[in-house]
């Protein structure tokens, strides 16, 4: 299937500054959702840092995936580079396979968000592995598929299976260790019962 951004993304590697504010502007307001919840105050800036470092990175675009696939690898290793960069030991590389954001930096952990449940899901999210995180995500709420995570991931198809069916069962164990009221945690439930049944619910609004 041909991908129509990969034209503009052509187009605004060979300098016509034109294609890419259209892919900008196409990609925004995705880029700000994938960032803001995690990185609070910091996702303008790393949205510009994204923006810049796919076209930085323009030689590496083969249009093998869809220039949107392309763009959440970029956005993944700015945002684990964000991450690394607020160790509090410069010696140390954190493994996001095991790490949380919630482990990383507890000031980022707080949620601003509209329902009960949409908190208690976004604040259970932050509070498993980060790659984790990022699987469950990218696939319910982006809509990737099982071989576009595994590109973006740097993954074979088969871990991404496995951390889709290992994350919904430590979100729920996340999310049961959270205080909230009672009806919050019966809706994100149901969510979750949708998940492992593989349908896709509504994505819960941006914070």
């Amino acid at each position: 299937m041909s991908d129509p951004d990969s034209g503009l993304f052509q187009a605004w590697a060979a300098g016509e500054r034109a294609a890419g504010e259209a892919l900008i502007e196409r990609h925004y307001d995705a880029m700000v959702g994938f960032f803001r919840a995690k990185t609070g105050p910091h996702a303008d800036d790393l949205v510009q840092r994204t923006f810049l470092r796919c076209l930085e990175a323009r030689e590496r675009f083969r249009a093998e995936s869809t220039f949107r696939t392309f763009l959440f690898g970029i956005a993944r290793h700015v945002l684990l580079e964000f991450f690394r960069s607020r160790t509090r030991d410069a010696r140390i590389d954190p493994e996001f396979t095991v790490a949380s954001i919630h482990d990383q930096d507890p000031a980022l952990s707080s949620v601003v968000a509209g329902r009960a449940d949409q908190r208690l899901l976004v604040e259970a999210l932050k509070r498993i592995p980060l790659e984790i995180q990022l699987t469950l995500e990218l696939f319910y709420w982006e809509e990737l598929s099982v071989a576009e995570l595994a590109l973006v991931l740097e993954v074979p198809v088969g871990t991404v299976k496995s951390r889709l069916h290992r994350g919904r069962a430590l979100l729920k164990e996340a999310m049961d260790r959270i205080p909230a009221p009672a009806e919050a945690h019966e809706s994100v439930r149901m969510q979750l019962a949708h998940w492992a049944e593989g349908v896709r619910p509504d994505p819960v609004d941006d914070p």
